[in-house]
């Protein structure tokens, strides 16, 4: 078990805090029988080869060895190394739906990054002491063009990306697997990787029909909406709810305009609802569980036809909301409000359409979506502000009464 782990130079691969030293103890510590132990190693890894949602050098030497741990059957918690792995393909999934991972544009975006990373100086030689060893690096990422940065790192992301995807066929065994956990991240994995799609959806089609859980089978039906599958339109009255979300969700992916009136009223449903019925167990992985969210956003792949219901959909969720939720509504509500994008400096409220006046009295009136966890939430704000409107609810409320 995790033969190979010494052979790779550590030091000489970057991480988001220098040197990646720390990664083989925090790798071989996934297996320590002390729970403690394991937990911290798997923070220490969200921490160092996934901060924040980035990936470095080192992301991708640790991938392979992730794949064999979640592969053994003695790992413990292998489902949360499992999503380890699935975030360090992808990042954030509120990046991707409800349109699915882009791997061709990240290919286009990554040529030259290749050479741009073989130039980089390593971290830390030996000798340099901490504060020389991260100077090295981001002198050296600094002295790039932005264009350049930008394929530095979408290659550093994707060969990140090439090392999960290189665990696909594991992850379909994995649908199989007697622990429910492992079931649901391996779907949750799957949907990520469209250039497997042809071998993923037969599996994973099979997956949901076998589901003995809701919440199973309506992460499979999402995964293969997001490679391209539409689910059958008779699980749109499915008596579990969470189907009959799977199914719209997975068919407006496909559809698009296309999609029928179910769909459409389906989604209408979820994304005016502000409860999670998930029950006890496992929620659905995608967007945290979020399901109202994504169907939300899943709304504008419908076209303008549905926009009016769309619109009036959003806003009635909204006043009830915060955190993150309120992040995923207000940004397609935004969107549908403000079509043409950022206000002109010093637009009068008396110059807004009717559809920008509902929304922006809405957001005046309703405190919760500017909190998360009873503090004021900065991203809702930036949103907020990047349509040229207050970035303060007090400062909206002035703006609204004119």
């Amino acid at each position: 078990m995790l033969d190979g782990l010494d052979d790779i130079d550590w030091p000489r691969l970057g991480h988001a805090y220098g040197s990646a030293t720390d990664v083989p103890d925090q790798l071989r510590a996934l297996r320590s029988p002390d729970r403690r132990a394991r937990q911290a190693a798997l923070r220490g890894l969200f921490a160092n080869i996934f901060h924040q949602g980035s990936r470095y050098e080192a992301s991708a030497y640790a991938v392979p060895f992730l794949l064999e741990l979640v592969a053994d059957p003695a790992t413990p918690d292998a489902d949360s190394v499992l999503l380890l792995l699935t975030m360090l393909a992808v990042g954030y999934d509120e990046r991707w739906v409800p349109d699915g991972f882009p791997v061709a544009e990240y290919r286009r975006a990554a040529e030259g990054g290749r050479e741009l990373l073989a130039a980089k100086p390593s971290p830390w030689d030996g000798d340099d002491d901490e504060d020389e060893e991260e100077d090295v690096e981001y002198a050296y990422v600094e002295s790039l063009t932005e264009e350049d940065q930008g394929r530095l790192w979408a290659y550093v992301e994707l060969s990140a990306y090439d090392a999960v995807r290189a665990g696909v066929p594991l992850f379909r065994d994995l649908l199989a697997h007697p622990d429910p956990g492992m079931r649901l991240g391996a779907a949750y994995a799957l949907a990520w990787f469209p250039e497997d799609a042809a071998g993923s959806l037969p599996a994973l089609i099979a997956a949901a029909d076998a589901a003995p859980e809701a919440t199973e089978a309506a992460t499979a039906l999402v995964a293969a909406g997001l490679l391209g599958c539409a689910p059958d339109a008779g699980l749109l009255t499915d008596p579990r709810p969470q189907v009959r979300w799977a199914a719209a969700v997975g068919r407006a992916r496909v559809l698009g305009v296309d999609a029928d009136e179910p769909t459409a009223e389906e989604l209408l449903r979820w994304a005016a609802s502000a409860v999670r019925p998930q029950g006890d167990g496992p929620t659905v992985p995608f967007l945290d569980g979020d399901l109202a969210g994504y169907a939300g956003l899943s709304l504008r792949l419908l076209g303008p036809r549905h926009a009016d219901r769309a619109f009036d959909a959003l806003l009635n969720r909204l006043p009830a909301v915060g955190g993150e939720e309120a992040l995923a509504v207000a940004t397609e509500a935004l969107r549908l409000a403000f079509p043409d994008g950022r206000l002109t400096a010093g637009t009068p409220p008396a110059a807004l359409t009717p559809r920008q006046r509902r929304l922006v009295e809405a957001l005046a009136h309703s405190p919760q979506p500017w909190l998360l966890d009873g503090r004021p939430f900065g991203n809702v704000a930036m949103l907020v502000a990047d349509y040229g409107l207050p970035r303060s609810r007090e400062a909206l409320l002035a703006y609204a009464a004119g």
